[in-house]
């Protein structure tokens, strides 16, 4: 693709697939699934999973994306992407949302990872109610630091737009989702990678304070990060980038766009924006190039 930068390969740390399973699990959770469609302007896919990752095949093509990671977004959804990825290997990195307090939790990061061939497992602490560094959950990132995968943490604010569009409740809290929870979990899985989506979500003091400490903590840049207008004191996205260079450095930041849903595709102007943004900052050619796709690669080889 070419940018600033010259061309780059672009690779999207941070895409979720609405698979028919996940409009399915959505529909159950309404009085009358007719709403769904009444509510939601999307499109919706069919019931094999290799034919939405075909129409996001075209979607990145047509923007010049070499790669996407694809998250499974709703737990036991991990067949979808599975099915993506067989279809497009080239193409697509699987990640699965998890609850780890589901009773099958520890059986499903397994089967994730030793029978599907999933790269990241995609936890939620604010929605699902539990602290990383609770005993329980280290059988199963042992699993994954066995695998040498990628933990993505969602921390700080949540919303999940679907939800909010449907009145679906969303009894999400963010007392469990803090950065600094990463800390000593990071320290004793040293080969997960864990990546902390959107800069921590509005608590960006934290995640800098854990990434100082933790070399395996990395950031995604995903979304529109409109926490910056939540803090006490309102910061620029410029701002937000050149701290997150100063502390984590290139290698750690990985970009992401946060895409979803048909016929939105692809958020191209997320991209375009964040690319002005690091050449105004002066970023060299060679750190865009981890920054906008070599960081990925490297973590889901």
């Amino acid at each position: 693709m070419k940018t600033p930068f010259g061309d780059l390969e672009i690779a999207d740390a941070h895409a979720h697939f609405f698979s028919h399973n996940f409009f399915r699990t959505l529909a159950a959770s309404l009085k009358s699934p007719e709403v769904l469609k009444e509510k939601l302007p999307f499109e919706f896919p069919p019931e094999d999973p290799a034919a939405l990752a075909s129409r996001w095949t075209a979607e990145l093509d047509r923007n010049g994306v070499a790669r996407s990671v694809l998250i499974a977004s709703v737990p036991g959804d991990e067949e979808s992407v599975a099915a993506a990825a067989r279809a497009y290997p080239e193409r697509f990195i699987p990640y699965f949302m998890l609850n780890p307090r589901a009773p099958d939790a520890l059986e499903r990061v397994k089967r994730a990872f030793e029978e599907l061939g999933l790269r990241g497992v995609c936890l939620f602490p604010a929605m699902h109610h539990f602290h990383l560094w609770e005993k329980d959950l280290r059988p199963l990132l042992a699993v994954v630091a066995e695998h040498r995968g990628i933990a993505f943490v969602h921390c700080g604010i949540l919303k999940v737009g679907v939800r909010d569009k449907l009145g679906l409740p969303s009894p999400f809290d963010i007392r469990f989702a803090n950065p600094l929870d990463v800390a000593g979990v990071a320290r004793s899985f040293e080969t997960i990678s864990f990546v902390l989506p959107h800069f921590g979500a509005g608590l960006f003091r934290e995640l800098l304070l854990v990434a100082s400490e933790c070399g395996n903590v990395h950031t995604d840049t995903s979304s529109s990060n409109s926490w910056v207008e939540k803090l006490p004191e309102p910061m620029r996205l410029e701002r937000v980038f050149e701290r997150a260079l100063a502390v984590l450095g290139p290698e750690r930041i990985l970009y992401g766009s946060d895409s979803s849903f048909f016929p939105r595709g692809f958020l191209r102007d997320h991209l375009e924006g964040q690319l002005k943004i690091l050449s105004e900052l002066g970023v060299s050619p060679a750190h865009a190039a981890e920054i906008f796709g070599g960081n990925l690669n490297r973590l889901a080889r």
